[in-house]
């Protein structure tokens, strides 16, 4: 095991991506201490991709830049604009609106983040916001769409601990409406202490009823792909093929905004991304196996135990432990590398395998938007032009937001669990 560790971070030093990393790591390590043969270990990197709820993950991501190429994604900010656009703040409670219908079908934070500021970064900064907060409120914001079910790390935690997608999708309801609630309380709040007011058109319904008018077909986008996962009549995996059915059908006929060439180039770019992440889900199935046979979960669970067994105090170091992990490596070898060791530590302790997958999730969103990973921060700051430091210290009352929505989920089960039961 410390021959793996090591050759991993050596590999990760000279710039390896991490999946090989970790692929190259396992091998080697077989070949010098072997605990299974060579064909048994493929076939542990194939176990890790065998899965048909994985399938949702790239029909995730497909329907979500067929919304935005589509101009689906555009007519919802309409929507929400037209209604709310025009208070103080206005603008800014919009974003995280928009975030927040945006995340419900893409799952993806980075995808929400770029669809969703490329509209609303421009358009505050016209309305007289400061244009490092408007950076910053949109990249925060865009953490949304991971957390707003369906949510493709909500996906590969089910799969990765056998857990129910539609009861994490459920339970996440909670959670996602809390993180939107207090983005927006905070940001009306500094709206107000700088005077930022909202588009300067005044609420009109003619204006809201032609917005809706021209948006209904992307507003029944969320209603069809949640309605049918929480209502029973389809899986996860079935509502993300329908939904990018229905974006590519209502791109094309309906708003006649999607070309052959802009549907070739979001297909190339999803499957180049897709095959990076298959790659890492299936040297962290052969790495879980490794775990396994050397008793790794045990060792850790005795090195929290050894340290406490009050479950505030282990949920603690495990925030402080996501918190460093998300901060240098990504949301995908987290979930499927941490969560099954972690969730064998917490369990024990009362802890419910739902509750603690939307804390993990939770945390991952900090994660998004401190350097030096920082993937949300870093396209943000490609579409602004502004340096990152500036960026950053603009988010830090919505970082404290996230905080806050964390530790509330980890020691307030009603926001997920209580959900969970209230349907059942």
């Amino acid at each position: 095991m410390t021959l793996m560790f090591i050759l991993m971070a050596l590999f990760l030093f000279i710039g390896v991506p991490i999946g090989a990393s970790i692929g190259l790591s396992i091998v080697v390590m077989n070949m010098v201490t072997p605990f299974t043969t060579m064909e048994y270990l493929s076939q542990y990197f194939y176990a890790g991709v065998n899965s048909f709820t994985l399938l949702s993950l790239p029909f995730f991501i497909i329907c979500g830049s067929l919304m935005d190429t589509g101009g689906l994604s555009k007519r919802l900010i309409n929507i929400a604009n037209s209604l709310i656009g025009n208070v103080t703040g206005g603008l800014g409670i919009v974003t995280v609106l928009a975030c927040m219908f945006f995340g419900a079908i893409s799952g993806s934070a980075n995808a929400t983040v770029a669809a969703i500021g490329v509209i609303m970064i421009p358009q505050m900064i016209r309305c007289g916001y400061n244009k490092y907060y408007a950076t910053a409120l949109v990249m925060v914001a865009g953490g949304l769409g991971c957390v707003v079910p369906p949510s493709y790390p909500l996906v590969l935690y089910g799969v990765s601990n056998n857990v129910s997608i539609s009861d994490l999708f459920l339970a996440g309801i909670g959670p996602a409406l809390l993180v939107g609630f207090l983005l927006i309380l905070v940001n009306c709040l500094i709206s107000r202490k700088f005077g930022w007011k909202g588009s300067g058109e005044k609420l009109s319904f003619r204006r809201f009823l032609l917005a809706l008018k021209d948006g209904i077909w992307a507003l029944f986008m969320p209603v069809i792909i949640l309605g049918g996962i929480y209502g029973g009549y389809f899986t996860a995996t079935e509502a993300a093929v329908i939904g990018t059915v229905y974006s590519l059908i209502i791109g094309i006929f309906v708003y006649k905004e999607l070309t052959l060439k802009k549907i070739w180039d979001m297909f190339f770019d999803t499957t180049a991304a897709m095959g990076g992440m298959n790659y890492t889900m299936a040297v962290t199935g052969a790495l879980s196996a490794v775990f396994v046979y050397h008793g790794f979960g045990e060792v850790v669970q005795n090195f929290f135990y050894g340290i406490s067994t009050n479950p505030t105090v282990v949920m603690c170091m495990i925030f402080v432990l996501l918190f460093v992990a998300g901060m240098f490596v990504q949301t995908t070898p987290i979930m499927v590398i941490l969560s099954p060791i972690l969730l064998q530590v917490v369990q024990p302790l009362g802890v419910s395998p739902i509750q603690f997958g939307l804390v993990m999730l939770l945390s991952l969103c900090i994660a998004f938007v401190t350097p030096p990973v920082a993937s949300n921060l870093f396209v943000a700051q490609s579409m602004s032009g502004l340096d990152v430091v500036g960026i950053t210290k603009k988010s830090l009352p919505f970082l404290l937001v996230l905080f806050a929505a964390m530790i509330i989920v980890a020691f307030c089960p009603m926001f997920t669990v209580g959900i969970l039961n209230l349907f059942s």
